[in-house]
């Protein structure tokens, strides 16, 4: 049996490392080196930014390390056409999570792995419903889970839990940041085995 080639994860998140260790594949986890911005800045619908943002990450790290497997992944969260970013301070956490309540919006993970000359690209969408809530609410679930760094302001893995009254979703590790039901079978159509 020919060994699978070095995995390598284009992200420095510590959710998708976490999510990933649990396929049990040992990898390494690099930065890497893209321009988001400047994909951010094309105004791209929402699935296909996440999709865009995926590909780059992976896409930057080929170079650095020939013959590995790449995995990129980008998460965009959406509501009305827009992407919500990832909020940053605590201000802006609050502002989106107003937005959200009440609401329905969408979460799409979008992952892309590049083994030699294979290109594997997978998108999931869920869509969330948040509660009602009040300012004293968000103001509360912000200042217990600190979602600054996560788009659309929460964290499901937490507390944030609570702010949802309906969640649609093929695979909920996506959610989190790693749809690992899509990517078990990537990594297992390019030479890893999970099982």
């Amino acid at each position: 049996m020919i060994a699978p080639p070095l995995l390598v994860l284009a992200s420095t998140s510590r959710y998708r490392s976490a999510l990933l260790a649990r396929l049990g594949v040992p990898f390494r986890a690099e930065a890497p080196d893209c321009d988001e911005e400047a994909l951010k800045a094309e105004g791209m619908e929402p699935q296909a930014l996440a999709e865009a943002l995926a590909l780059a990450k992976a896409e930057s790290l080929r170079a650095r390390f020939p013959g590995a497997a790449i995995l990129g992944g980008d998460q965009v969260a959406a509501i009305d056409g827009q992407v919500l970013g990832k909020p940053g301070s605590v201000e802006g956490a609050e502002r989106q999570l107003g937005r959200l309540a009440g609401r329905t919006h969408a979460l799409i993970t979008a992952v892309a792995l590049i083994a030699g000359e294979k290109v594997l690209r997978r998108t999931e969408v869920a869509r969330l419903t948040m509660r009602s809530l009040t300012g004293a609410q968000i103001t509360r679930y912000v200042a217990a889970d600190e979602p600054v760094d996560c788009a659309g302001a929460y964290k499901l893995e937490q507390r944030g839990i609570a702010l949802f009254s309906r969640i649609e979703a093929a695979d909920h590790t996506g959610i989190v940041g790693l749809p690992l039901i899509a990517i078990t079978g990537m990594l297992e159509e390019v030479g890893f085995g999970i099982l």
